[in-house]
């Protein structure tokens, strides 16, 4: 991929600004994704760290913070600790930008960062309009002014739905360009969501049976063990559709399903996932009723311990109608899917933390052997395990040692961490790393987000206008038979269930 990561790539000279700082993200992912790269001496040396959040701190509490991130990052972690910096204030009051100018003007003078900015948007998604309006008309003490970079990434959701991701584009498209946006969704940095890509054109014998005339169905699951934990507030607003279906599956499934791109970089893989999402058909409230179910965990077992329902989590209304799961069928209308039906789901407090991408093909069209002797055989499947064990695995037939002649699938395995001595990076590490250094591939730009609304939008106006209860399945189980359903009614079945 252009712009890749590789041994010796590092960033430019820069400030990387946090918005959000003092928050459960910046703590669990932004601030240990930038220890990973100090620890890989892949931060400039003249790189900054500012923290930015209504809470009360100073640099020192800041400092410590960002140290106890990366207690084993290293000598550069401690220095970019030891520097770090903090302004406590409202987003919407102009003085907390006056005092942000003056503090980048000092690391300009005093670290060498060079006008140079990266500015990280981790707060609740309902101040991302605020803050970008804000930075657009701080003035060039707070963005580069042409001195160097300004760069701002955008956590997700991108909108709550199609008009307000609209409105939100339209506010940051008035203070800043696209090629400044980073729309990020962290599940592109895994190396496993990349290897598709590596996987489909780096390999010849691929290529010929990706397609309707030998797939006869794609599954592609994203399932966690764990509940809402401490997100009910969050997740009551959004469910599992907004979470996941709109960016992370429709992401993989663009990556799976796209065309060959002219050119492996941010302009050829991301005009060809869009092409791939708006083929994919809107659905009607009839077809919403048909093809996709929704559900709420209810009370069971979990890793062995008893576990609340999704209504008795704390936060949680007790006549919520919020979905922690998604099964839908999907139908893309091209070329290369015709009529290839593509199955997903997500869903909170399932059997196992799990997140492939399973490729089914057609069965051979005649079996020259006795129906007993090919009772274990399945039809051919190419799985690409994305968490936790990182891996492809290939599904074929074969015959059992012994006299008779009897066949049955067997797997072939490609593990990362048997393959490759190199730890992968993790996904926030890598998107971090590109963002500094301006590789835009990885990211979601405006159209993609938009495309991927469309598909969502009717889906969640179908379901506000009644098509569809919310159902309920023990947690711990793979769902709701419902879901099972789904898929049954074509004379298949989930892979997990």
């Amino acid at each position: 991929m252009a712009g890749s990561a590789s041994p010796g790539r590092s960033t430019p000279p820069a400030v990387v600004v946090v918005f959000g700082a003092s928050g459960d993200l910046t703590n669990r992912k932004v601030l240990p994704a930038l220890a990973g790269l100090a620890r890989d001496n892949l931060l400039d040396p003249a790189t900054a760290l500012v923290g930015v959040a209504r809470t009360q701190l100073d640099d020192a509490d800041f400092a410590a913070r960002v140290q106890r991130a990366g207690p084993d990052a290293g000598p550069a972690w401690a220095r970019l600790a030891a520097g770090a910096r903090y302004v406590a204030g409202d987003y919407g009051d102009p003085d907390t930008f006056q005092r942000l100018g003056a503090v980048l003007d000092e690391l300009d003078r005093t670290v060498g960062t060079s006008g140079n900015r990266l500015f990280y948007l981790a707060t609740v998604p309902t101040v991302f309009p605020r803050i970008v309006a804000a930075l657009g008309t701080a003035g060039p003490g707070v963005v580069a002014g042409g001195r160097g970079f300004t760069r701002i990434v955008i956590e997700k959701p991108f909108g709550h739905d199609l008009a307000s991701a609209e409105k939100l584009d339209e506010v940051i498209h008035d203070h800043f360009d696209e090629t400044q946006i980073y729309r990020i969704d962290h599940y592109l940095g895994k190396e496993t969501v990349q290897n598709l890509l590596a996987l489909r054109f780096a390999n010849a014998i691929f290529e010929p049976i990706w397609n309707r005339r030998y797939v006869d169905h794609v599954q592609i699951t994203v399932a966690e063990e764990l509940g809402v934990e401490e997100r009910a507030g969050f997740y009551e607003s959004a469910g599992a559709l907004r979470d996941i279906v709109q960016n992370h599956l429709l992401q993989v499934l663009a990556l799976t399903c796209m065309e060959p791109p002219v050119h492996v970089d941010a302009k050829g893989i991301r005009d060809e996932k869009v092409k791939v999402i708006e083929a994919i058909e809107p659905m009607d409230p009839g077809r919403v009723a048909q093809d996709v179910v929704r559900a709420q965990y209810r009370s069971g077992t979990s890793g062995g311990h008893p576990v609340p329902g999704y209504r008795e989590e704390r936060g949680v209304a007790p006549d919520s109608q919020t979905e922690t799961f998604v099964a839908a069928r999907l139908s893309i209308d091209n070329w290369r899917w015709n009529g290839v039906p593509f199955y997903i789901r997500t869903g909170k407090r399932l059997g196992a933390r799990l997140t492939e991408v399973a490729m089914q093909f057609r069965r051979v069209p005649h079996l020259p052997f006795a129906a007993g002797d090919a009772r274990g055989l399945h039809p051919n499947s190419l799985v690409l395990r994305i968490q936790p064990d990182e891996g492809i695995c290939l599904e074929f037939g074969a015959k059992v040692p012994g006299q008779g002649f009897t066949v049955r699938s067997v797997n072939m395995d490609f593990s990362y961490a048997a393959s490759f001595a190199e730890q992968p990076h993790d996904g926030y590490e890598r998107l971090l790393l590109d963002a500094l250094t301006g590789d835009p591939t990885l990211f979601i730009r405006s159209d993609e987000a938009a495309s991927a609304w469309r598909i969502c939008d009717p889906i969640l106006s179908a379901w506000a206008d009644g098509a569809g209860s919310v159902v309920g399945y023990p947690a711990g189980s793979w769902g709701p038979r419902e879901a099972d359903r789904l898929l049954e009614r074509d004379g298949r079945r989930w892979r997990h269930q």
